[in-house]
């Protein structure tokens, strides 16, 4: 898969495109600086189906699952998902503040959203990510350190990293190691 992000539009190519209405204006002056990387499973452990666009979208039916009525009421947005067959999906334009770290803090900054790429995966803290999923991640956060200058593969963070004993994702299931090998393969920005 080749990659494309339109620093106009703040658009990843290729990428099923649902908007998500959590997201706002990043205060002025900001710049991506950092990747975020998550994991969501709707409902927990189980994968594929609708469920992630809804809650990104704010139309999660609380009645399709019991976990959906403790969470139909959140607010909450990412960039980017990648599933576990390796669709790319994007909610929020790169140039908008997408809705996904919370009470968070990155090398004495707080507020990670104002200066964060938020990237989920399809997966759970504990379950094996699949092989796609890696292939995928690195492809984007090439195509991201191409548009965005003050992107790159060392400004890269969990969860976990910027919001510690609040969230656990991506979770130790996480191969940090294959991210990074499927990387070394890909190239750096141009000069």
């Amino acid at each position: 898969m080749s990659l494309r992000v339109d620093t106009t539009s703040g658009l990843i190519a290729p990428a099923r495109q649902v908007a998500s209405p959590n997201c706002d204006e990043r205060p002025s002056g900001s710049e991506l600086e950092l990747i975020v990387i998550h994991n969501i499973s709707l409902p927990p452990h189980e994968y594929g189906g609708p469920w992630i666009d809804a809650l990104f979208t704010n139309t999660l039916d609380p009645e399709a699952h019991p976990y959906f009525a403790e969470i139909c009421q959140l607010r909450v947005s990412a960039h980017l998902l990648i599933r576990r067959d390796g669709e790319l999906v994007q909610y929020v334009p790169f140039h908008q503040r997408a809705w996904h770290a919370g009470v968070s803090r990155f090398e004495g900054r707080e507020r990670c959203n104002d200066f964060s790429v938020g990237i989920e995966l399809e997966g759970s803290d504990d379950e094996p990510y699949e092989p796609v999923q890696y292939r995928v991640l690195s492809e984007v956060i090439a195509a991201l350190e191409q548009a965005y200058p003050a992107l790159n593969r060392h400004r890269l963070a969990g969860h976990s990293d910027i919001a510690p004993g609040r969230k656990s994702d991506p979770g130790p299931a996480f191969e940090w190691n294959t991210l990074y090998a499927e990387l070394s393969g890909k190239p750096k920005r141009l000069a």
